[in-house]
Formats: structure tokens, sequence, C-alpha cells
């Protein structure tokens, strides 16, 4: 399996495809009769006549959500063969993220991060064009606006901006009006909202849009151990993942370096920022940090030598998957 998306070959697009339906297997026997989440913010629900519970029955909606992961898995492994970031063009960041997305059940479904996701692959691709331009106002001013048009859909992607400034920090010497067309791009959305807040005598409510940044950190996370065996493989192979770009990281170029710096301090926020929606944690945010996770698998198994290794750690991945699944 990992040998044959080591190449980039128009076949694998059907071998993708195959991926995706054997990793979500086990998802149809145990469907629920009603799936019931927010397609987006209320804020965005004022503007637009967008339902405010999901529309869609549940096989359709899984099929739908398995049809914009494969989207979006093409997207991001054009990007990163296109960057250059794992050393030669592959399909393996495709695979990895339709494995990384079918780790556990309510990333299966379709859900706001998953329509928030295409913006944020939409982003990495911005974030590697930063190194070789040199103005980059009309970029940082696009993702601004990108980052405030997300947090619409889903809040917690207001996590991003972070991201967009640790970007310049990694990869531009300081230089303000960057730093003002990031901020200016990403209130221009809440501008508008405001002004629509305001024509429809809501202007009141404009503020509770800001709440959940005033939520305390938590100091307690109830999580039950068995419903997250799972992740075991996906942790070892992050770790071996992390110890290969350690490896190679002072013999690779200064963009490389720095891409994979970026792509971790994103992950580092995509995990912390759960906090940031309001009500109950929902499991499905952690689909944010499926396109950096994907892409630094996908470096350890186009680096690992040993086949039967790496082969072995991939079947073991999709074999927990599918079990719990069932289990």
């Amino acid at each position: 399996m990992i040998k044959q998306f080591r190449k980039l070959t128009p076949v694998n697009l059907f071998f993708l495809v195959l991926a995706a339906l054997a990793l979500r297997v086990g998802i149809f026997p145990q469907m629920p009769e009603v799936l019931e989440f927010s397609f987006a913010e209320p804020s965005l629900r004022l503007l637009l006549p967008i339902p405010s519970e999901s529309p869609f029955m549940p096989k359709p909606n899984v099929f739908l959500a398995m049809i914009l992961t494969l989207i979006q898995a093409v997207l991001l492994n054009r990007i990163v063969n296109q960057h250059n970031l794992l050393g030669k063009p592959s399909f393996l960041p495709a695979l990895m993220y339709v494995t990384a997305s079918a780790i556990l059940m309510p990333f299966m479904i379709l859900n706001p991060v998953t329509l928030c996701n295409f913006l944020l692959i939409w982003m990495i691709g911005k974030f590697l064009n930063i190194y070789r331009r040199p103005d980059i106002i009309s970029l940082m001013f696009d993702m601004g606006l990108i980052t405030g048009v997300g947090t619409l859909i889903y809040f917690p992607f207001i996590a991003m901006f972070l991201v967009l400034l640790i970007c310049l920090i990694i990869f531009r010497p300081f230089n303000w009006r960057e730093w003002a067309a990031g901020f200016i791009g990403f209130m221009l959305v809440y501008l508008f909202l405001a002004v629509f807040y305001y024509w429809n005598d809501s202007l009141a409510q404009f503020y509770h849009i800001w709440i959940p940044l005033t939520t305390p950190f938590p100091s307690r996370l109830t999580i039950n151990v068995a419903d997250y065996i799972v992740l075991v493989p996906l942790i070892l192979i992050l770790i071996l993942s992390l110890y290969q770009i350690r490896q190679n990281f002072f013999r690779s170029y200064v963009h490389i370096r720095k891409s994979f710096q970026l792509l971790f301090a994103l992950l580092l926020l995509a995990l912390i920022s759960f906090y940031l929606k309001a009500g109950e944690v929902r499991i499905y945010h952690f689909l944010l940090a499926v396109p950096p996770v994907s892409i630094f698998m996908a470096y350890y198994f186009l680096h690992a030598r040993k086949r039967w290794v790496y082969e072995t750690l991939y079947f073991l991945l999709a074999g927990f998957i599918i079990y719990f699944q069932f289990f």
C-alpha cells in the first residue's frame, strides 16, 4: 500500500477512493437514525438562510463527508508536492489525510470543521507562498479575510489567526504593514457583520459572538481512555515522523525547515483551541489537526527505509481504525 502511494501516478486516485471506503466500512452498521449538528455559527445564519441542523439523512451525510474529504486530500497533496515539502512528489499526503480523517467516528460525519478544512488547506498553500514573495501585503489581507470567514462557520477557527502571526515571525522580517493587512482583512468581515446587526436592530447580540474568547482553559478533562485506544498507532507514527524530520532538519532547505516549524505551530493551536467552542466540546473539532498531521505522517512514510516496518505500521493503523468502528 505505502509503496504504491510513494509514486505520483493517476491510478492512485482509484486506490485512494478504495482506501476511503475501506476505512469507513464500520460506520454504516452503527449509523444513528438522526444526525444533528450546526452547519454554521449563529452569526452566519443571521446573514444567510442556512438550516440550523443537518438537512441530510445519515448515509448521504457520510458519503458527502467522504467526497469532501477526498477532494481536500487531493488539494493538500497538490500543495505539498508543489512546494516539495517531502523531498519528492508522491500521493502519500492524500492517503494520510484520508486515513487520519477516519480515525474517529465524528470525523467521518459532515460537520462545520469539514468545511473549514477547505479554508485551512487554502491557507496552508498561501503560507508556503510567503517565503518567495517580495510583497505579501495583499496575501496577508486575503488570509485575514479567510480566517474571518472561517470563524463564521466554526468560531474556534479564530485560532488560525495566531498561525498567521506566527507565520510572519517565522518567514519575514518585521514590517508593520504586513501585520496590519492581516488584522484589517480579519476585522473587515466583522465590520460588515456589525453593520448587518445594526441594520437589524440586533447590535446588542454582536457582543455574544466574542463570549467564547473569555472561556477559561479547562483545568480538568474527563476522557474515557478506552474510546481513544485507536490513537495509539497514530501517536507512534507521529513520534517516528518527528524523529525523521529532526534527523533531516538541518539538511533541508531553509524554506522547508520554516514550513515544518509553521505546521507544528498550526498543529498545536488546532489541538488546544477546542475550548473556544461554546457548550460541550465536540470531538470533530480535532479534525482541524488532520492537515498538518497528515503531512508529518507522509514525511515519515516517504523517508522510512525498511518496507516491512512502515507497511506494518500503516496496516496496524488501518486495522485499529476498522476494528474500533465495529467494537
